[in-house]
């Protein structure tokens, strides 16, 4: 079975080893590397080319947001997820423009969190459903008034309704049981959603959504 190679980045040595611990505890999951700036997020990314990166927004020398941005900018494979205390909208939205694939809070279970990340590398957004529906919600009601009714342009209305499921912070699984079809015909419709759209990942496409009228508000 392969295990997905994790490199955790967190300026709290305590919380970091302590993460560290509890991941390497799994199976399926494997900590490749640590680091404790946003600078040093960057070079271990370079040396280690891990799958996912599990990563603060606080930290020293590049915050998480700005350690993101440049990692994704070199290395759009890897998959960054930020893991952090704050539930601010705008640190929110800042994580997904810069590429983030996931939005965590540390008060997560950690079933939780094994949950989310091991449905990173299949496209899903590692984001709570219920930071996912406060935050979206806060979104569409700032931005009313350029929501539009219906399908959005472009997508047929099986992939309106996936796009729509995205926005509750629903998994692929989920979605099809809901829709009932196939885990596999929801990534697809998916990737037709980011190609059509130009977005790059779950979590851009759940704002769009929500901009759009698709999503929970």
């Amino acid at each position: 079975m392969d295990r997905l190679r994790t490199l955790l980045v967190d300026d709290h040595d305590l919380f970091r080893k302590g993460i560290a611990r509890l991941i390497d505890s799994q199976p399926d999951f494997q900590v490749v590397g640590e680091g404790r700036d946003g600078r040093e997020a960057l070079e271990q990314a370079r040396r280690l080319q891990p799958d996912v990166i599990l990563m603060d927004i606080e930290m020293p020398n590049w915050n998480g947001t700005e350690a993101t941005r440049r990692i994704k900018t070199e290395m759009p494979q890897v998959h960054v997820v930020m893991l952090t205390v704050s539930d601010d909208d705008q640190d929110l939205f800042a994580a997904i423009r810069a590429g983030a694939s996931g939005y965590l809070l540390k008060s997560v279970k950690p079933e939780e969190l094994f949950r989310r990340l091991r449905g990173v590398p299949r496209g899903e957004a590692a984001i709570s459903p219920l930071l996912a529906t406060k935050i979206l919600r806060e979104f569409a009601r700032l931005d009313q008034t350029t929501r539009v009714p219906g399908a959005v342009e472009g997508l047929s209305p099986r992939e309106t309704e996936v796009l729509a499921l995205v926005t509750e912070g629903l998994i692929n699984r989920e979605i099809g049981e809901h829709l009932h079809i196939a885990e596999n015909t929801v990534k697809n419709h998916l990737r037709n959603i980011l190609d059509k759209l130009h977005l790059n990942n779950r979590a851009q496409a759940a704002v769009f959504a929500v901009r759009h009228g698709l999503g929970p508000g």
